[in-house]
């Protein structure tokens, strides 16, 4: 009999035990805090439905720090509240240091309008030489009627210098149009907008995808208001755009051959005129895009870039929204920081690594019947037979024979 008990004992080890896996609970959300919204005036024009963006990726929303990853507020904790503005989304950062001051919607997917023609400048702009003389073709005017343009003529002749004067100061899209074909090569404008993207791509913009070299609107274009600080910061970097973007007019040659008369341009920037320290920056806008921006100023030796998209002009326009969030970043410590602009080539991919080790709790998962789901239940399986047959042993060491005895201390479950 007693061997019949052991032997019904020890079989309990070897009999599966199904237990019901625990319910996932879900990690709870962190918490979004809304982003201060100026009240925008109920005459605003509708604007044409958003397209859908590319879906999220997890380790782009968290480029240049976790804390960036938010379609909410991300602000100092002991920093002053951020003025209102209608932006949807916008991003204060040093342009030395590459700290992040505040931002609103950091990585949110948006569209650009002209601000676009910065990721145009910052690829091409020490590729090209300023000296040299173009000449226009039919294809480089094919842009949208009524859209901004410097006014070249098909057949003029325009050094490169001023067709740079040309998209920076007048935002022009035949200028932008010139420029790609030029800096594209033997692919044209094509060979542009590639080098465009493979830029952004260099610089971590990894939100930010060309279609136009303009920003004129063109289906699956999207940037990002981080995406535009890494943008302005390598636009910045060059001596040539510095002065470029604090040009305030500039004289479009004449064109003897076509029988026309040179004019000028004024740099559309307003930001320049009104903001002591400014140093330029870009203006955008489209009817889907609505009003972006992107400026920079100086100010007791530190130089901060604001970027903003997606905002209306009342009751402040695109420079003067930007002006409050460069006068908020000003007031915040030197210290302040909620994140950082990556550095070129910071997260290009590095050789793979030697493939890690395999995970032996992948194959136990595998080789489990349907209810368990890892080492957790199995432990708890180990002990519940265990348990059955230290019962066993206890009713026989019962026995008057063997005198009192103690029953095992069973172990505690362990949570995987």
């Amino acid at each position: 009999m007693r061997n019949r008990l052991l032997a019904a004992a020890s079989s309990v080890l070897l009999l599966p035990v199904v237990v019901p896996a625990s319910p996932t609970v879900a990690a709870p959300s962190p918490t979004v805090v809304p982003c201060p919204q100026a009240s925008v005036p109920a005459s605003t024009p509708s604007r044409p439905p958003r397209p859908s963006p590319p879906p999220a990726v997890a380790a782009d929303q968290v480029v240049g720090g976790e804390a960036l990853a938010t379609p909410g507020l991300v602000v100092p904790a002991d920093g002053a509240q951020p003025p209102e503005v209608t932006a949807t989304s916008w991003l204060v950062a040093d342009l030395d240091t590459g700290e992040v001051l505040g931002a609103c919607g950091p990585h949110e997917y948006a569209t650009p309008a002209s601000v676009q023609k910065l990721l145009l400048t910052a690829a091409l702009l020490p590729d090209l030489d300023p000296e040299q003389v173009v000449t226009v073709t039919k294809e480089d005017l094919d842009i949208e009627p009524g859209s901004s343009a410097v006014g070249l003529l098909v057949g003029g002749q325009y050094p490169v210098e001023t067709l740079w004067l040309g998209l920076l100061l007048q935002s022009g899209n035949d200028a932008a149009n010139v420029l790609a074909r030029l800096g594209g090569g033997a692919e044209g404008r094509a060979g542009g907008i590639r080098a465009m993207n493979e830029f952004a791509e260099q610089l971590g913009a990894r939100q930010t995808h060309a279609v136009t070299p303009s920003g004129l609107d063109g289906e699956g274009q999207f940037t990002s208001a981080y995406d535009l600080a890494l943008i302005a910061r390598a636009c910045f970097a060059e001596p040539a755009f510095q002065r470029y973007a604090l040009t305030e007019t500039h004289q479009i040659p004449d064109q003897e051959a076509l029988g026309r008369k040179g004019f000028q341009i004024q740099n559309g920037n307003s930001l320049i005129d009104h903001y002591p320290g400014a140093l330029g920056g870009k203006t955008g806008f489209t009817m889907l895009a609505r009003h972006t921006y992107v400026g920079a100023a100086e100010r007791d030796g530190r130089r901060l870039v604001v970027t903003l998209l997606g905002a209306e002009a009342r009751p402040l326009r695109g420079w003067e929204q930007g002006a409050t969030l460069l006068d908020w970043g000003f007031a915040l410590p030197r210290d302040a920081s909620v994140g950082h602009l990556v550095e070129p080539g910071e997260l290009i991919a590095s050789p793979s690594a030697p493939p890690a080790a395999a995970d032996t709790r992948a194959a136990a998962e595998d080789s489990l019947p349907d209810g368990l789901t890892g080492p957790g239940p199995l432990l708890v399986a180990a002990v519940i037979g265990v348990g059955g047959l230290a019962v066993l042993f206890v009713r026989l060491a019962r026995r008057p024979r063997r005198g009192p005895g103690r029953r095992r201390r069973g172990r505690g479950r362990r949570r995987a």
